[in-house]
C-alpha cells in the first residue's frame, strides 16, 4: 500500500519538477568528511550526526559554508529560482567476496559470494516548501554458490534443529536464489512537505539514527530502504535551553522470499522449517535527542521500534503501538497481544570536544520489554545491546592533514543474564518471525543476531583524501554457539578481519578503495571434532579465507 501511494505521488507530482541537496547513506566519504570537519569546528556544531541521511536545503542544513568541491557532489543547480532543480551525482559500487559473503551496511547491496554492482542516478528538486528526490537504485549480483551451514555429519540433526530454531525466527536466508540476482527499486526516493525544519512525507530511503559509525544498533543502511510515512526534522531546531532533533515513521517491511538451506531437514521424523507467515510488516518507530545549550557539543536521544505483522495490525487496530506499553505491565493483556508484537528500545548519546578534536559516543538498547521501571533498574543487563566509540584527530607537521584514529566496540550476544532468563537473540522474535528485517536483511547492526565486533582504524586524512587501515574482530551468532554447543568452548566462529583503504578526489569523481582480508577461525562453528575423544580437548577448527574489494565511486554531472 505504502510502496503503490508512494510511486502514485511521484508520477503526479512530476509535472513539478524541473535546490536542495541531500547526502544519502551510500555516499560515505563525503559523510565522513563532514564528521571529520566538525571535529576541526568548520562545520556546523548543532547538528549531532544522529540522523542520517543528511539534507542541505533551504529547509535543512545551510552548504554555503562548504568547500566548492565538495558542493557539486551534492547536485549540478540547473534552476536556482523559485523552481529549483538539480542532478544528483551518479553513484557507481562495486563489490567483490571471493570465498564467502561478508558485506555490511551496503543498503539494497545483497549477501553475495562473487561479483556484484550497484548503480544510482537521479534528481532533486523544491518548488516553495514541496521537495523532490527521485533516486531509483539498480543491483545486480552474480550469487554464487559457496559454503554455507554443513550438513551432517560435520553437523549433526540435533545441531541442524537448534540451527533451525534460530532461522525460523528471522528471514535471513544464505542465498538469495540458485542463479544471478537483480533488482531495481526506487532507492533513496522522496516525495516531501518541509517547513521551519521540519519535512512531512513519504520516501523509501535509507535511514541511519544514533551516532555510531559502524554498528548502528536501532537503525542503519545494513539492509534496503523500505517505504515509509515520516516526520521529521532537516535541521536541528534552536530553543532557548537547546537543539532538539528528531523523526518518527510509519512504514512496511517485506520479506526476502528466501527460504534457508535444507527446509526438508529432519530431527527424529519432524520438519525443522516452519514456513513464515505470508504477510508483510507493519513498523512503527520514533526517535528524538536533546542538545543542551549549557553543554557544549552534547547530545543524547531515545529510540523505540515497534513491529508486527499487518494482520494483527488490522484485526487488533492498533495502528500507533509506538506511543503505548513501554514496559508490560502496561499491557492488559501482557502475555496475549503484546507477545504478538516486537520491539525495542533504546538511549545513545555522542559528545564531541572540538578543542580536542574528538568525539565519544554510545547506544545502548534493550531487545525485550521489560514489566516495569523496577525490572529495568533490577536486571539491566537483560536483553540490552552496546555500542561504545571514540573518534579523535591528531595534528601532524602538516597544517592541513591529520591522523584519525576510530574504535569502536559493540556487542549484541545476550550477557549473563541469560541464566536467570533467556532474551532471546537480538532482531529475532518468536511471533513476527521474519525478525527486523526488511529483504533478509538486518535493519540494525550489520553484526547480525548474537554478533559482536571490536573495530580499530588508524588513517592519515587530509581534504577528502584518507588512506589507512584497520583490524576486526567479529564473532558470529554467540547465542547460537551458546545454545548448540554449550560445553564446548573451541567452537566459537570468529573472523579477524585487516582493511586497508584509500579516498580520494580526481576532477569530477569521489573514489573510495577498500580492500579486506578474512582468515575465518571455525567457519559456520565447524570443528574437526573427534566424537571418540574428550569434550574438553582442544580439536583444530574448519578456517576459511576470504578477500573482499569494495569501490565507490560519486560522480558529479
Amino acid at each position: 500500500m505504502l510502496t503503490r501511494l508512494f510511486l502514485i505521488c511521484l508520477i503526479s507530482m512530476s509535472a513539478l519538477v524541473a535546490v536542495g541537496q541531500t547526502i544519502p547513506l551510500g555516499s560515505a566519504i563525503l559523510q565522513d568528511y563532514l564528521r571529520r570537519e566538525q571535529l576541526k569546528g568548520n562545520f556546523d556544531k548543532t547538528f549531532s550526526f544522529n540522523y542520517r541521511p543528511i539534507v542541505f536545503s533551504e529547509n535543512g542544513l545551510d552548504s554555503a559554508g562548504l568547500p566548492n568541491e565538495i558542493k557539486k557532489y551534492l547536485g549540478t543547480k540547473l534552476s536556482q529560482n523559485k523552481f529549483q532543480l538539480s542532478l544528483l551525482p551518479i553513484d557507481f559500487r562495486l563489490a567483490y567476496d571471493h570465498d564467502h559473503p561478508d558485506s555490511r551496511n551496503d543498503g539494497a547491496m545483497i549477501r553475495s559470494r562473487g561479483l556484484q554492482t550497484y548503480l544510482s542516478a537521479g534528481f532533486y528538486a523544491e518548488y516553495g516548501p514541496v521537495s523532490i528526490q527521485l533516486k531509483p537504485e539498480f543491483i545486480f549480483a552474480e550469487n554464487n554458490q559457496y559454503q554455507g551451514f554443513p550438513e551432517k555429519p560435520r553437523h549433526w540433526e540435533s545441531t541442524w534443529l537448534i540451527r533451525y530454531q534460530f532461522w525460523n525466527l528471522i528471514d535471513e536466508p544464505e542465498r538469495y536464489g540458485n542463479g544471478n540476482y537483480s533488482k531495481f527499486i526506487p532507492g533513496q526516493s522522496s516525495i516531501r512537505f518541509n517547513k521551519w525544519g521540519i519535512s512531512l512525507g513519504l520516501s523509501t530511503e535509507n535511514i541511519w539514527w544514533g551516532p555510531s559509525i559502524r554498528n548502528s544498533i536501532m537503525m542503519s543502511h545494513n539492509a534496503q530502504g523500505f517505504p515509509h510515512i515520516t516526520l521529521n526534522t532537516q535541521k536541528p531546531i534552536i530553543t532557548k535551553i537547546g537543539a532538539f532533533e528528531g523523526q518518527i515513521l510509519t512504514g512496511r517491511l517485506e520479506a526476502s522470499g528466501f527460504n534457508p538451506p535444507r527446509t526438508d531437514q529432519t530431527f527424529r521424523g519432524f520438519i525443522a522449517f516452519r514456513p513464515k507467515p505470508d504477510d508483510w510488516r507493519y513498523l512503527q518507530a520514533l526517535t528524538f535527542s536533546y542538545s543542551p545549550k549549557w553543554i557544549s557539543g552534547l547530545s543524547l536521544g531515545f529510540t523505540r521500534w515497534v513491529q508486527m505483522y499487518h494482520e494483527t495490525a488490522k484485526e487488533s487496530g492498533e495502528w500507533f503501538p509506538i506511543f503505548s506499553n513501554l514496559f508490560r505491565n502496561n499491557e492488559s493483556d501482557e502475555f496475549g497481544f503484546e507477545l504478538s508484537q516486537d520491539q525495542a528500545a533504546g538511549l545513545f548519546g555522542r559528545w564531541i570536544w572540538q578543542d580536542s578534536k574528538a568525539e565519544f559516543y554510545f547506544e545502548f538498547a534493550k531487545n525485550d520489554a521489560a514489566a516495569n521501571l523496577r525490572d529495568l533498574l533490577v536486571d539491566t543487563d537483560h536483553s540490552r545491546g552496546l555500542t561504545v566509540g571514540v573518534n579523535k584527530l591528531f595534528n601532524t607537521t602538516d597544517p592541513e592533514a591529520y591522523l584519525q584514529f576510530n574504535f569502536e566496540w559493540t556487542q549484541l550476544s545476550q550477557t549473563e543474564s541469560r541464566f536467570a532468563r533467556n532474551a532471546g537473540a537480538w532482531y529475532h522474535h518468536g511471533n513476527v518471525r521474519d525478525g527486523y528485517t526488511n529483504n533478509g536483511e538486518v535493519l540494525g547492526s550489520g553484526l547480525g543476531p548474537g554478533g559482536n565486533g571490536q573495530y580499530l582504524e588508524v588513517s592519515w586524512v587530509k581534504g577528502i583524501k584518507r588512506i589507512g587501515g584497520a583490524i576486526e574482530r567479529r564473532v558470529h551468532n554467540n547465542d547460537f554457539r551458546t545454545q548448540a554447543f554449550s560445553l564446548d568452548f573451541t567452537r566459537y566462529w570468529l573472523d579477524y578481519n585487516l582493511y586497508g583503504f584509500f579516498d580520494f578526489q580526481h576532477d569530477n569523481l569521489l573514489v573510495s578503495i577498500s580492500a579486506f582480508y578474512t582468515h575465518s577461525l571455525n567457519y559456520q562453528w565447524e570443528v574437526n571434532f573427534d566424537p571418540n575423544g574428550s569434550p574438553f580437548q582442544y580439536f583444530p577448527g574448519k578456517d576459511r579465507n576470504n578477500l573482499n574489494l569494495d569501490i565507490k565511486i560519486l560522480y558529479s554531472l
